[in-house]
């Protein structure tokens, strides 16, 4: 097995020729890519007919579908009635997934509102043992949620929280935002040593099995000094990072993530420059 790789969403060059996401499936199959991640992040505002029509040309094309929640889910939070708020966000994001045939939601894990990091992630780790539950009730048991890493200091999500809100249930997966932790780090996720350290932990703390198959989100991001500032291209040569040091630590240890390119404009070109260049390090 090998990674899958797609866009987040649609890309400029697909927007001009097509109007609607139930041509993206093919689109993408005819480039050459795997995956596609729908973008719900200003709220799930797509019908069930719409919805399955996605799905079914996903499954007619062999795409593996994901969705992105929406942005505004706080799991931080402890106010009860946010809390139930943000449950029925993520069930109606499960809900849109699974009838798109996907399998895997992103969630943020949310602001800090003026606690500190560990009331913060306590919350975070509390509100997603309900939304799980809530899942279970609702038949969607078998939707896996992918807690991110943010890419701005003054929020909920490093490396390490993320991995110990994904130690608190095997359900959960951790998204790897690569682009984010260089920004958070400063240009520090930019070498093959620190991937290489990031991984490594990754597997200690969860084991080698669910790091193997982590889903990811990969571009090169603007930062500031207080994280992430904007999306870029490939083009861009100065903020990084570069995917050649993850896909020759990908090669190495054999795994199967899913990567999720999230480029500004051009994320199904990017993605398919990444799968080139992970083919290329297995020397294809």
């Amino acid at each position: 097995m090998m990674p899958l790789f797609g866009p987040a969403g649609n890309c400029d060059r697909f927007n001009a020729a097509y109007k609607g996401t139930v041509h993206a499936p093919r689109w993408l199959r005819e480039l050459g890519l795997d995956c596609y991640e729908y973008q719900c992040d200003r709220g799930v505002n797509l019908s069930e007919d719409t919805a399955r029509r996605i799905g079914a040309a996903a499954a007619e094309h062999g795409i593996r579908m994901s969705l992105h929640s929406p942005y505004f889910i706080n799991l931080s939070s402890c106010e009860p009635e946010r809390v139930e708020k943000n449950l029925r966000y993520i069930e109606t994001a499960c809900r849109a997934a699974d009838w798109m045939g996907g399998d895997r939601v992103v969630v943020h894990c949310g602001g800090l509102t003026g606690m500190s990091r560990e009331e913060a992630l306590r919350n975070t780790v509390e509100n997603l043992t309900l939304a799980l539950q809530r899942l279970e009730e609702q038949g969607l048991g078998h939707m896996t949620l992918c807690v991110e890493t943010m890419g701005k200091l003054n929020v909920l999500g490093d490396a390490e929280e993320v991995f110990a809100i994904c130690q608190s249930d095997a359900r959960l997966l951790p998204c790897i935002d690569y682009g984010h932790l260089n920004a958070r780090s400063q240009g520090g996720m930019n070498s093959r040593e620190a991937v290489c350290a990031l991984l490594d932990r990754m597997a200690e703390t969860l084991g080698e099995e669910r790091a193997a198959k982590h889903h990811a989100h990969f571009s090169k991001i603007e930062y500031s000094k207080g994280g992430e500032v904007k999306h870029l291209t490939f083009e861009d040569t100065q903020y990084g990072p570069e995917f050649s040091h993850l896909a020759e630590e990908l090669v190495r240890r054999g795994w199967n993530p899913r990567i999720i390119c999230e480029s500004a404009g051009t994320q199904a070109e990017d993605a398919l420059e990444m799968k080139r260049m992970y083919r290329a390090a297995r020397g294809e």
